[in-house]
């Protein structure tokens, strides 16, 4: 018996069809499943728990180590500035003037083995630095990775908007639309010393005072964001002279202390320096890692002879320390760091940095006295291997000071 609907007959699907409509069902779940669960899943969970496969990457990311990895080449991202560009470069730093001949030390990227570092982003940092005060205290070096950072922010304010100026041991780097500065004081001990003096600090026979780091300390409060650092000028020797009252006093008492012994002494002072002055709610302190040296080749396998002059590429045994880092000064850092009252974020750019023999400026960098014949005759003699080209390592010093300020 024919029923209603028994008029009505239903097409003939072929075979071959459904088989190719189930292949494409199949390769849509496999290509977009994932996403499609994680879109369901945002419309059933509440939005302010992060998913367990996006909190998972985060705890991840919080449990990388970012001091730890290697050296890439990338000439796509790097360098993130020219040379040209930066006019606040001191001299001593401008390799590429200076006539350096090739540029490979600046197309080097650091990748964490576990993870990547953040894109720097320079507008959401000077976004951030609205209406703040960023200061670095300490040495040349210190002073080298504050220019870095200014000639990673500077192109995206106007010419008429920024400004630098000196005023003895400070200089202050104004990007006034966003009533912000980016600081640096000199202080190579951090305590008083008599080699305090900005400009003129080559003393051979260095003293540093006891207890003094509020003769410094002064010029750094009311500051946000803090990044010391201090270590090549404790280390010119096995002891360090320790003054005990003033330098006005005629007569001085002064002591003799082994160098880490003198460094510890100096990692106290600010230490109750932080705790007395950073408001660990509003304000971040931030402490750079001792910067290698490379004034022995023969250190990495090369001519015994020989130091940074001539290096092109950096090291790859990711096991080498040279023996210009003293690790019994990472430990006391360690040691007086972990008993602060107020969190102090440890920048280690040690181990990183030992790898780039190729970054220092060498020989070119302006020579602040005329070069001799001999010295002519041997460049490996007057190579400066403690300074560092920029743009170049210093750049990727900042980027992981971006990733721990912002992604901490």
């Amino acid at each position: 018996m024919k029923t209603p609907m028994s008029h009505l007959r239903r097409p003939r699907v072929s075979s071959s069809y459904l088989l190719t409509l189930l292949a494409f069902i199949f390769s849509v779940a496999l290509l977009y499943g994932e996403d499609l669960r994680f879109l369901f899943r945002q419309q059933t969970q509440h939005h302010s728990q992060p998913q367990p496969q996006l909190r998972s990457r985060l705890e991840k990311q919080e449990e990388c180590d970012v001091f730890s990895g290697k050296w890439v080449r990338d000439e796509s991202t790097r360098p993130s500035y020219e040379e040209w560009e930066c006019p606040y470069i001191q001299p001593q730093l401008t390799c590429q003037e200076h006539g350096r001949p090739e540029r490979l030390y600046q197309s080097w990227r650091w990748q964490p083995h576990a993870c990547s570092l953040p894109r720097f982003n320079a507008t959401f940092m000077l976004e951030k630095l609205r209406g703040k005060r960023m200061l670095f205290v300490g040495d040349s070096l210190n002073r080298g990775q504050y220019v870095s950072l200014v000639c990673l922010l500077h192109r995206l304010i106007p010419k008429h908007a920024k400004s630098m100026e000196t005023f003895g041991s400070l200089t202050i780097f104004r990007a006034q639309e966003y009533n912000a500065t980016i600081e640096f004081y000199w202080a190579p001990f951090l305590l008083e010393s008599n080699s305090d003096d900005a400009v003129i600090h080559r003393v051979t026979d260095r003293i540093v005072r006891k207890g003094s780091i509020n003769k410094h300390g002064k010029h750094w409060e009311g500051a946000d964001i803090i990044v010391f650092n201090t270590y090549l000028w404790w280390i010119s020797g096995d002891t360090m002279k320790i003054l005990h009252g003033s330098f006005d006093d005629k007569k001085k008492v002064i002591a003799e202390l082994k160098s880490a012994d003198a460094y510890r002494l100096a990692m106290k002072s600010l230490v109750k320096w932080v705790e007395n002055n950073m408001d660990p709610k509003k304000t971040r302190v931030f402490f750079t890692s001792m910067s290698p040296t490379h004034s022995r080749s023969i250190e990495w396998g090369g001519d015994p002879e020989g130091n940074c002059y001539n290096q092109t590429t950096p090291i790859e045994d990711p096991n080498y320390w040279g023996e210009g880092s003293r690790k019994s000064v990472m430990k006391v850092i360690g040691e007086v760091f972990s008993k602060s009252k107020v969190p102090i974020t440890f920048l280690n750019i040690t181990q990183l940095s030992e790898y780039r023999k190729d970054a220092h400026t060498s020989i070119y960098k302006k020579q602040w006295n005329p070069l001799t014949p001999e010295q002519i005759a041997n460049p490996v003699s007057y190579a400066d291997c403690t300074h560092w080209c920029l743009p170049g390592l210093q750049d990727t010093w900042n980027e992981l000071l971006y990733a721990k300020l912002f992604y901490p």
